[in-house]
């Protein structure tokens, strides 16, 4: 039997995480974006950005937690990535104090394909509910491709909704429309959706 679970990150799962963000986003955003883009990200880069998220985060706020599937032997098969609301976080011309201090936003968001349907995403979610609690974080903000509907349809599953904010993204000279979705943070812990969720590549925030 499968067990799932959540844990934060390790120094040493910096190159495993590199390899689900890029054989995800190439599977997300086939369709999306433009294919030499996909094709030229180097997972050794990717993987030293993650070593240093995780062994020199800018706060105590910002987070990393990965997804492990444990049979008879384990395997990571996705990760989260949040912090505070930053000028990443905000839609074009919104002020900088708009958001507030309050408010937390998802930067990365992703199950491996092979590892989808199978509840790691909403564990994740959870995960990172409860932690967003702990720091006093009343709303959190996840930008999301248009294209992207298994994004959307998870996160409009588990409560979240548009909040009216939109953008482009200047990929290689190609504007790739986003959405803003948000959802307040509960005051209590809520149990995880099961496996039925869709939970299958959950894309991240900007790929640039």
């Amino acid at each position: 039997m499968a067990l799932g679970y959540v844990r934060p990150a390790r120094p040493e799962d910096a190159g495993e995480i590199a390899r689900i963000q890029l054989a995800t986003w190439r599977v997300a955003y086939r369709r999306i974006l433009p294919r030499h883009v996909l094709d030229n990200l180097d997972e050794a880069w990717l993987a030293r950005r993650w070593s240093a998220a995780v062994q020199e985060p800018p706060s105590g706020a910002h987070r990393v937690l990965v997804a492990v599937e444990q049979a008879e032997q384990s395997y990571l098969v996705g990760f989260a990535a949040s912090g505070p609301a930053d000028a990443e976080a905000l839609a074009p011309g919104e002020p900088a104090e708009a958001l507030g201090p309050g408010v937390v936003a998802v930067t990365d968001l992703l199950v491996e394909p092979r590892w989808g349907r199978r509840g790691h995403g909403s564990r994740l979610l959870a995960a990172c509910v409860d932690l967003w609690r702990t720091d006093g974080f009343g709303r959190a903000l996840a930008w999301a491709f248009d294209g992207d509907a298994a994004t959307r349809k998870f996160l409009t599953g588990t409560g979240w909704e548009p909040d009216g904010a939109a953008r482009a993204l200047d990929v290689d000279d190609m504007l790739v429309p986003q959405l803003r979705l948000h959802v307040a943070v509960p005051t209590e812990a809520v149990a995880p959706a099961d496996s039925a969720v869709p939970d299958e590549p959950v894309a991240p925030a900007d790929p640039t």
